[in-house]
């Protein structure tokens, strides 16, 4: 089973995404498992991923999650509109065209 780390400044807002994004994956019958951090407890599970998405307010630290996980697996960054609008399908499909 692949797992995504969401990372954000606080978990507030992330944490509804995740939920959104479980739902549209048990709608498309994807087995996958999704959690979030804040950036500060991130490097806690960074060889434990399969792929890195960032939220759009921390996207300015992305070159320091990408020297964490030292090219192991896909960092991205949340399309700002998807995260915005908490539209759990298309930031799945980001992280799927991914794997």
């Amino acid at each position: 089973m692949k797992k995504i780390l969401l990372v954000c400044a606080a978990g507030m807002s992330t944490s509804l995404l995740v939920t959104k994004m479980e739902e549209a994956a048990k709608a498309k019958g994807v087995e996958i498992k999704i959690f979030a951090l804040p950036i500060s407890e991130c490097s806690s599970v960074t060889d434990q991923v399969d792929m890195v998405l960032l939220g759009p307010q921390v996207r300015y630290q992305k070159p320091q999650v990408d020297s964490l996980i030292n090219g192991r697996v896909p960092v991205e960054v949340i399309d700002m509109r998807a995260y915005g609008t908490m539209n759990g399908v298309a930031v799945l499909e980001q992280a799927l065209k991914h794997f």
